[in-house]
């Protein structure tokens, strides 16, 4: 929690400021834009309740998923917050009308409505966004399409068939919040031109939720977005109850190898149905860094895949080692190292948990806050190395499962990551100790000690385990060698 200032009015800088998380922060631009109505705020506990048991607010009124806010409990004695970006930009003042805890988590959260300060400026594509009150009406129908994912060349086709039969304008609305929002959209816009005359897209922050029964959900939430903005229909391969407006299911179709075109599979002869490729078939071709068949999705949505999800061999990759205090982490993180520089081919930085305690996390203790800011902070730097392409080689202790899953999802949202669980049992790990560590906890002279006075949560997680007391450290990096060999991510040598 910091205190508000920058850009804000004097009546305003003494209050405190949050920055929401991911979801949240969408959430806040929907309120603001008016894209949640009748929302105008975050919800209470009696509303979150009843739109978890019931799919409605308390008044009646349909509404698929809570929208609420987490904060920390010291927020929760002030009767008004400032909600900034994450790069400090306030954008709302939160007008406190309750103060619940979420019976789940136990976590804290913040109800009321929202005084606006300035409409969010962050995230890519921001000059394509729009209010729904700055989008022009249109008296017929409009058909809209709310996807996370590019269209292809059956998907336009379908698009194109509905929105002729229903004679309706096309809106397209790419819902951000996944690891590669920039190439989603440059997708879609390579393909406005196939769609009929006068298609709109416009970016929408929307990330995925989870949990039980996210489709139908989300499906819900996508329709009151497409409602907000006009639309009459909404595109979608299933309908489900509770709509805002009615779903528009298209009839399959699949390409015609003979004639060399997509249609509806009812024109189609039985023996000369080609069906589109699954993602997984899709997923396999830019994992081996092959092309993607012309037949298949046009050229420049085939570009942009590419660029989201590159060969497996050139993407960015971080390597997590976990374990307790000489285990054998930093030996064979280094072997590791070493072997990929000598290789070539690929960009490599290793972020060794003694050399970033006194660099990049001088000054940090040894409590569970600090350990865990410290994995944070590697995390954060690993996710940029990733997001470049290069391959971070990470070796801290990292004795917290809910610290390296936190690291893991990071990481994931801008390449791949592979946990490596050095489980050498502690009693290996006291006879090798040169700094006499263990000793010192076990006499109770260093407190908060992991594996002594402190526990080390160990990975049901990991991609792969290795026990440095049954192998040598040559063959402990061979192992590690080969799971990257097989993954795709290393060639062999």
């Amino acid at each position: 929690m910091v205190t508000a200032d920058a850009g804000l009015p004097d009546t305003l800088r003494e209050l405190p400021a949050w920055t929401p998380d991911a979801i949240e922060l969408a959430d806040l631009e929907l309120l603001l834009a008016g894209v949640y109505r009748p929302l105008a705020g975050f919800l209470g506990s009696f509303d979150t309740a009843m739109v978890i048991a019931g799919g409605r607010l308390a008044d009646g009124t349909p509404w698929p998923v809570p929208v609420t806010l987490a904060v920390p409990k010291e927020l929760t004695a002030h009767e008004r917050v400032v909600l900034q970006d994450p790069e400090g930009l306030p954008l709302a003042v939160l007008d406190v009308a309750e103060v619940w805890q979420d019976p789940t988590s136990q976590g804290w959260r913040l109800a009321g409505t929202l005084e606006p300060l300035r409409a969010p400026a962050h995230g890519p594509f921001h000059r394509l966004r729009r209010r729904p009150d700055e989008i022009e009406p249109h008296e017929g129908n409009v058909l809209a399409v709310a996807t996370r994912e590019p269209l292809h060349r059956k998907q336009l086709g379908q698009l194109r068939q509905l929105a002729e039969r229903l004679d309706a304008r096309v809106l397209v609305l790419p819902l951000l919040g996944g690891g590669h929002d920039e190439a989603l959209v440059r997708a879609l816009l390579a393909v406005r031109k196939e769609l009929p005359e006068g298609t709109q897209v416009i970016p929408v922050p929307l990330p995925l939720r989870g949990g039980e029964g996210a489709a139908e959900r989300d499906l819900r939430l996508r329709s009151h977005v497409a409602a907000a903005y006009g639309a009459t229909h909404l595109l979608a391969e299933e309908d489900v109850e509770g709509t805002a407006i009615p779903v528009a299911v298209p009839e399959p179709w699949a390409y015609d190898a003979d004639v060399e075109v997509w249609r509806p599979v009812a024109r189609i002869e039985p023996d000369h149905v080609q069906a589109e490729l699954t993602p997984e078939q899709l997923g396999e071709l830019l994992d081996r860094g092959e092309p993607i068949p012309d037949w298949f999705t046009p050229p420049a949505v085939a570009a942009e895949l590419a660029v989201a999800r590159p060969p497996k061999h050139e993407r960015g990759l971080t390597v997590f080692f976990t374990g307790l205090s000489s285990s054998g982490k930093s030996t064979v993180a280094r072997g590791l190292s070493d072997a990929l520089i000598e290789r070539g081919g690929r960009t490599v930085s290793l972020l060794d948990g003694d050399v970033v305690r006194r660099l990049l996390s001088a000054g940090l203790t040894f409590s569970r806050a600090d350990r865990d800011l410290n994995i944070r902070r590697i995390g954060f730097v690993a996710t940029e190395i990733t997001r470049h392409g290069g391959v971070a080689i990470c070796a801290p202790i990292a004795p917290y499962a809910a610290t390296r899953a936190e690291v893991r999802r990071m990481v994931s949202a801008a390449g791949d990551f592979l946990l490596v669980h050095v489980a050498t049992p502690l009693e290996e790990c006291e006879r090798r100790d040169t700094k006499g560590l263990y000793a010192k906890a076990r006499a109770g002279l260093i407190p908060e000690f992991t594996g002594i006075s402190d526990p080390y949560e160990e990975p049901d997680d990991a991609d792969l385990v290795l026990d440095t007391s049954r192998m040598t450290p040559d063959e402990a990096v061979a192992r590690v060698l080969g799971l990257l060999e097989n993954g795709g991510w290393v060639r062999p040598a």
